[in-house]
């Protein structure tokens, strides 16, 4: 859907550019655009870099344990029906500390993975259990204590302050990850009396 909308965007977009006689603008554009994008990637990159070698730094020291095992009874609590011993558990922890890292990239394949083992446990596959709902819920409104993606996008366009977004990102997204648990937990009840079960 999202690939339809942006389809007819564009087409709309030359369409009326080509009406009114200004292609050049539309030539422009996506010159400028390409080249804006190549310029924001390779400054993101450092960014990443740099988070990331913190990261792995912090790996080797312990912290990212640590923080996983402070992680870990939110985690059991926000996903009662998956086995404590499951691997999905580890990666369901380290997909909530990328995030509240600021680390959408880390997060996306760690959020895929701990879906996939969730799938496993699923008795039915044509339909998401509980924990799967829970998962996309959190991930997408994704609770942030250091928003590194959006401090670097701040520096690559020179901000005096990139790092003033700080205190606004982790309200923001505490009220959104608040309100996308109360929402699971609201929806899962009433599908549970409406069913008479639940999963």
């Amino acid at each position: 859907m999202i690939n339809a909308i942006w389809v007819f965007m564009i087409v709309i977009g030359v369409i009326v550019a080509a009406l009114n006689g200004r292609m050049d603008l539309v030539t422009n554009a996506v010159l400028s655009g390409a080249k804006q994008g190549v310029v924001v990637c390779f400054g993101l990159l450092s960014i990443m870099v740099f988070w990331l070698g913190l990261m792995k730094i912090a790996e080797v020291a312990g912290l990212v344990q640590s923080f996983a095992k402070v992680l870990y009874p939110l985690a059991r609590f926000l996903y009662p029906s998956v086995p404590k011993d499951h691997p999905a558990m580890g990666s369901i922890v380290a997909n909530m500390s990328a995030n509240m890292l600021g680390l959408g990239n880390a997060a996306t394949p760690l959020g895929l993975k701990a879906m996939r083992e969730l799938q496993e446990l699923n008795p039915d596959k044509e339909r998401a259990t509980d924990a799967m709902c829970t998962l996309l819920a959190i991930n997408t409104s994704g609770l942030t204590i250091i928003p590194a993606t959006v401090i670097g996008l701040r520096m690559q366009y020179g901000s005096a302050q990139p790092t003033e977004v700080v205190v606004s990102t982790l309200l923001a997204t505490l009220l959104a990850t608040t309100t996308a648990v109360i929402l699971d937990r609201f929806y899962r009840e009433r599908e549970r009396k409406r069913w008479g079960g639940g999963r």
